[in-house]
């Protein structure tokens, strides 16, 4: 995988990754869904109810700084917070049902999007894409 043809792929590849969350993001601000809202909001949906040490790890961010973000959250009615079973320390971070309905109707707007971009793709390209996103999967867990 070092040949100059494979770094080339690779370096387009990432350009274009780059290129296609720049669109999402585009699609997320234009209803005023900002990233580290959306991307905390998507774990909590999908991953279930969290500490705010754990959704901090899974966001890459210290808790001071996600503790700011779920006040934040909370504050607009997309999550809520109750005291962790056994250790009333400890906080569970939860997305409310309009926090959930916001994300997800976020999700449909970034899907439908990425459909407008694919609209004229062949059969042939995407079972190409189909065979990068099972790679993705594998690779990325």
């Amino acid at each position: 995988m070092s040949s100059p043809a494979s770094a080339q792929v690779i370096g387009r590849f990432h350009h274009m990754a780059i290129r296609l969350l720049r669109q999402m993001r585009m699609v997320d601000e234009a209803q005023g869904f900002t990233g580290p809202r959306a991307s905390a909001l998507s774990v909590l949906v999908f991953r279930g109810p969290q500490s705010l040490r754990g959704l901090a790890e899974a966001e890459g961010v210290k808790p001071p700084t996600m503790s700011r973000l779920v006040k934040a959250l909370q504050a607009e009615g997309l999550v809520h917070t109750q005291p962790a079973p056994g250790d009333l320390r400890e906080i569970r971070i939860e997305v409310s049902a309009v926090g959930r309905r916001r994300m997800l109707e976020a999700r449909a707007r970034r899907l439908d999007a990425i459909r407008r971009l694919l609209r004229d793709a062949s059969p042939a390209e995407m079972r190409a894409l189909a065979t990068v996103t099972d790679l993705l999967e594998r690779v990325l867990g």
